[in-house]
């Protein structure tokens, strides 16, 4: 992807020592940002900038020079960040990384305010390298707008931060009941004309990635003709379920992204144990379709964007990994 220009945030404060600024949203008409009475600002004191709706009051930011100290000002980013297209025009200019207060983790800032996530905690990230990449994504928005979608890790850093500690064994429990519709344990009827080249395919492309999980957990995997899938033995799922309780919150965050984008737990531990590469998992996620594609034609404008948003929610979830593990 091309590097994006970065546009003019805001025009230089001449005369006044305070200016307001109407931050307008302009997220989708299903998300909806909580409120938070306690945490408004005001016109005397306020340094927070936030993302409000047309017919809310506007927010008041002070200039530079009348600023207190860093660690009162901070960017929050509204609820609809995590799902909507674009969350309002680019208000900063520089886009830096600093050690948290406490010194545990690192932070990004938006010119001289610290980055927060929708819920108004602090984005404390695990890693330097993680803060830079993250930075990275911010750095690229366009003064016409910040658009969530360009910017992945952000959000699955919101998503290990404010989601995962709250419903950690719901994420488990939902990643271990898919383990009986996973895409690998699928196989083709071997004995019908229309699909047995199929069958042996998926035979010598996936049938060494069920030995790994064999020698991986002790248990042989069961595969199945059903589109509704099969029933795994229990020590396999118990299995799986002990070694995702060992995660930390990036770690699950990031196989659960790579789940939900491959429609395989095993794909994602497979990545997670360093079994598999990303364009690894891309090939297998893509086998069947990519037969139909090599046999019946590319569809420009489907196929094309299926493919190139594939490898995005792949390779971010993948890199998030990388950067959130435990040294």
């Amino acid at each position: 992807m091309a590097a994006m220009l970065i546009g003019r945030a805001f025009k230089s404060v001449r005369n006044s020592s305070n200016l307001a600024v109407r931050v307008r949203s302009f997220c989708t008409t299903s998300a909806a940002r909580q409120p938070d009475s306690d945490t408004q600002p005001s016109e005397s004191s306020s340094s927070s900038f936030t993302f409000e709706k047309e017919n809310e009051k506007p927010i008041l930011v002070k200039a530079p020079n009348t600023r207190r100290n860093n660690d009162s000002e901070s960017v929050t980013m509204p609820t609809s960040f995590m799902t909507g297209s674009i969350v309002g025009k680019r208000f900063y200019k520089k886009v830096t990384t600093r050690e948290a207060d406490d010194g545990n983790g690192w932070t990004v800032m938006l010119d001289y305010r610290t980055l927060k996530t929708p819920s108004k905690r602090p984005l404390k990230l695990r890693s330097l390298a993680l803060a830079k990449a993250i930075a990275a994504e911010w750095e690229y928005q366009l003064t016409e707008g910040i658009r969530p979608f360009t910017m992945p890790l952000m959000r699955l850093a919101c998503t290990a931060l404010e989601r995962v500690p709250l419903t950690r064994s719901k994420i488990i429990e939902h990643l271990a009941r898919k383990l009986h519709q996973d895409l690998v344990f699928f196989r083709a009827p071997e004995d019908n004309d229309l699909t047995s080249d199929v069958h042996e395919i998926q035979v010598e492309s996936i049938d060494p990635l069920l030995e790994w999980v064999e020698s991986q957990f002790g248990v042989k995997p069961k595969v199945y003709s059903s589109i509704f899938g099969g029933k795994q033995d229990d020590k396999l799922v118990k299995a799986v379920e002990d070694l995702l309780k060992k995660t930390n919150d990036g770690e699950l965050a990031s196989i659960d992204a790579l789940q939900a984008s491959a429609h395989s737990i095993v794909i994602a531990l497979g990545i997670f144990c360093g079994k598999m590469q990303i364009d690894d998992a891309i090939k297998l996620i893509r086998l069947e379709e990519d037969l139909q594609v090599d046999k019946w034609g590319l569809v420009e404008g489907g196929h094309d964007i299926d493919i190139a948003d594939l490898k995005v929610q792949i390779a971010s979830a993948t890199v998030f990994l990388a950067l959130s593990r435990d040294n």
